[in-house]
């Protein structure tokens, strides 16, 4: 039964994309109505990270983040339908978007790019795909379907994938100067992992990155990405890295730097302090 009710999901998905991006944003609208059951474990979450990332803003404005971040959230969902389902000829002739940085991806070198966890991520990487050779790290789905399903669709824009728990695959790649796409901002539990400071929060943060940079002495850059108006900004930034001891910090840095910017269109609705303020007493629900 849940096969065939994912198979069902895909269809309607692929269908409801295939629409005028008017219709999408008018439907975007009904299903924010249904979305916004505040006792939604994900919206649980997500109102439980912003009031622990932002302190300093009033009920009322957390209020407002958390509708602009559903909003978002739906939003992401078309969006990355359009990176999986569409051809490139109609990301082209019907999403704006500007990238900046290109420069930045060294030939001669490998280059991590880290980016962060954008409702609109698979829209980015899909992107920046058509316009650089590009690789990803990803971590594999529960279900064998979808799994296919999200591999087909990011293998669109990326010329191959590996699983994020084997890191020899994308060394490798790395080690022939390839760029490959590393997200580090989510909680993957205290071992391998430091407690870094994030939004002013002790946070599990994987250790990967220094030990890929040991292995390789690849780049090390970052995928900034967000919405202005109806545009969507790429821009492939360097990262200060004062030494390998500061480097996951320095990276967690530069992630909320960027996140601050444009807040609501974060995935606030993972649960990224569980290790640290409690998957069970924190995120309660």
């Amino acid at each position: 039964m849940k096969f065939i009710n994912q198979k069902i999901g895909i269809f309607f998905w692929k269908l409801i994309v295939a629409f005028p991006i008017n219709f999408q944003n008018v439907l975007a609208n009904i299903l924010f109505s249904f979305l916004k059951n505040p006792n939604h474990k994900r919206n649980i979450f997500s109102r439980k990270n912003i009031d622990a990332a932002f302190p300093n803003l009033n009920k009322q404005e957390k209020v407002n983040l958390f509708n602009k971040n559903l909003k978002s959230m739906i939003r992401g969902i078309f969006d990355t339908g359009k990176a999986w389902f569409w051809n490139d000829s109609k990301i082209n002739s019907l999403i704006k978007y500007e990238i900046f940085g290109l420069n930045k991806l060294i030939a001669t070198k490998g280059n991590l790019l880290i980016f962060k966890h954008s409702h609109h991520l698979e829209l980015d990487s899909r992107i920046l795909g058509m316009h650089c050779e590009l690789y990803g790290v990803e971590r594999v789905h529960n279900s064998p379907f979808m799994q296919k399903v999200q591999s087909m669709g990011r293998l669109k824009g990326l010329n191959a994938l590996a699983d994020k728990n084997s890191p020899i695959t994308f060394i490798k790649w790395l080690k022939k100067n390839k760029t490959v796409l590393y997200a580090i901002d989510q909680d993957y539990g205290l071992k391998n992992s430091s407690n870094v400071d994030f939004f002013g929060i002790k946070t599990a943060t994987t250790n990967a990155p220094v030990k890929i940079v040991d292995a390789t002495q690849c780049n090390v850059l970052f995928l900034n990405s967000y919405y202005d108006s109806d545009k969507l900004i790429l821009s492939i930034e360097e990262i200060s890295i004062s030494d390998s001891k500061l480097m996951i910090q320095d990276i967690s840095s530069h992630i909320e730097a960027r996140i601050r910017e444009k807040p609501s269109e974060y995935l606030w609705q993972h649960r990224r302090f569980k290790s640290t303020l409690g998957k069970e007493s924190f995120y309660e629900f």
